[in-house]
């Protein structure tokens, strides 16, 4: 039943999925249009909603768009890095190889999200590389899905931007929530249930769909033959070393590397030791990029890497603006309000958690951004579970999963993966459409049964 479905969805994704950017653009029009219909808005306030909130997340978007960089470098280092390609000999068949990258890329991604989408990509390009190599037939845009359907987890772990943002001091719900502490949030019963349930969920769904017959199997080769081919090293040779100038032994030199490295290392050490597990952005962004510098090893390796990883999140940054001008025509026309009302107007205290989800999910579609939507949403869901009576981490947690989840249709943080995997987005979003519709049940389950 699953192949099955798997194989509707794809053939429907292959010919009805846009590129990201076109999808944006759609989105855009969409957006505009329900405004007309289901606002006050007329069409050129519209117009001005949607440049209002144009540029208004570009803070936001430096700590993504570092996230990922940081993320990228850490996990392109020589050590991970070899860790990544011995990992990739351990599959023997197709089933393996796609379940070991699902399970890798929900691990990666509950960690921290920007190192779960280029670990997810890593591997799978690096499975599907050595499955050429052995031999061993794998179908690569099943692979490409698998390290994307691990992102699935990153809401509810370590780098969840709504539960970090609320245990942020002076967040922008101070004044209604206070801080909720990722005890809470991120270290309840219910999302540690709901995350180990994903992590095996995930992998097994994907290793369900895989094809069977020969002809259905598209191998990394048929995508890109040069996708096969390893990069060049990095490492110095030492008749190159000799002909250095001062400049360049400066940039090739592991002592600066450790040096910065262990400065930004002591502060992270001082940070949880005085301050706890407390986890926000600026933490995970500042951890990552000193492991990277120390991982890397010189400074003209990490800029190496920092520099590929931010081609690969080129596609981000481009597409953040327009995203950020949808929210605005949903966030100034009042439409998020109306869509929340939708759902808040057919909940008790006991349903509330789920038609948050589902709203969540929905709105995810045109922000898909997680601390731009609980910006935008929370507000509102915040208000209507204190006239319910809905508990207040469950309600938020509700939101962080919906926002997650649509990312399986929403192929918006797929551009990095898609540009290192060197598939397309109609590639893998057929297969993450099945993972999508299975893990609904995790998520309304938890939210219904397991406690706050």
């Amino acid at each position: 039943m699953i192949r099955s479905l798997g194989t509707v969805f794809d053939r429907w994704a292959r010919q009805w999925m846009p590129d990201p950017m076109l999808f944006a653009i759609l989105l855009t029009f969409v957006t505009y249009v329900m405004g007309l219909i289901f606002t006050d808005s007329g069409p050129f306030q519209m117009i001005q909603h949607w440049y209002a909130g144009f540029w208004d997340l570009l803070a936001f978007a430096m700590q993504m768009s570092l996230i990922l960089v940081t993320g990228h470098a850490l996990a392109t280092s020589p050590l991970i890095r070899r860790g990544i390609e011995k990992l990739a000999e351990i599959p023997s068949s197709q089933s393996g190889a796609i379940f070991l990258v699902g399970l890798t890329a929900a691990i990666a991604s509950w960690i921290n999200w920007g190192l779960g989408i280029i670990i997810g990509a890593l591997v799978a390009r690096e499975v599907g590389r050595s499955g050429h190599q052995r031999g061993i037939s794998m179908h690569y845009p099943l692979l490409g899905a698998a390290g994307y359907a691990g992102f699935l987890t990153w809401h509810g772990g370590l780098s969840g931007s709504a539960p970090l943002l609320i245990a942020t001091e002076g967040h922008f719900l101070f004044a209604q929530i206070g801080i909720i502490p990722t005890s809470e949030t991120l270290f309840s019963v219910m999302n540690i249930v709901v995350s180990l349930a994903l992590i095996v969920l995930i992998p097994l769904t994907c290793m369900l769909m895989a094809p069977q017959r020969p002809d259905q199997i598209k191998t990394i080769t048929d995508i890109d033959p040069s996708l096969v081919e390893k990069g060049p090293s990095l490492s110095v040779t030492a008749s190159a070393r000799q002909a250095m100038v001062i400049a360049d032994k400066l940039e090739n030199s592991r002592l600066i590397s450790w040096i910065i490295g262990l400065v930004g290392m002591i502060y992270v050490i001082w940070y949880f030791a005085t301050q706890g597990f407390k986890l926000d952005l600026n933490i995970v962004n500042f951890t990552f990029l000193f492991l990277g510098i120390l991982f890397q090893g010189t400074p003209v390796n990490y800029i190496a890497a920092s520099r590929d990883g931010a081609r690969a999140c080129a596609g981000i940054i481009v597409q953040f603006p327009f995203y950020a001008g949808i929210m605005g025509m949903m966030k100034f026309s009042g439409m998020v309000a109306i869509i929340a009302g939708w759902f808040v107007a057919i909940s008790t205290p006991l349903t509330y958690p789920v038609f948050t989800f589902l709203s969540a999910g929905l709105v995810n579609l045109f922000v898909p951004s997680g601390g731009g939507q609980v910006a935008v949403q929370g507000p509102i869901m915040v208000e209507a579970a204190k006239a319910l009576g809905a508990p207040m981490n469950k309600a938020l947690m509700a939101i962080a999963y919906g926002d997650e989840w649509t990312n399986m249709l929403q192929p918006f943080w797929a551009l990095a993966l898609l540009g290192i995997t060197g598939l397309k987005a109609r590639e893998i979003v057929g297969y993450t459409m099945v993972v999508l519709v299975v893990s609904a049940v995790i998520f309304i389950l938890g939210l219904l049964v397991l406690p706050a």
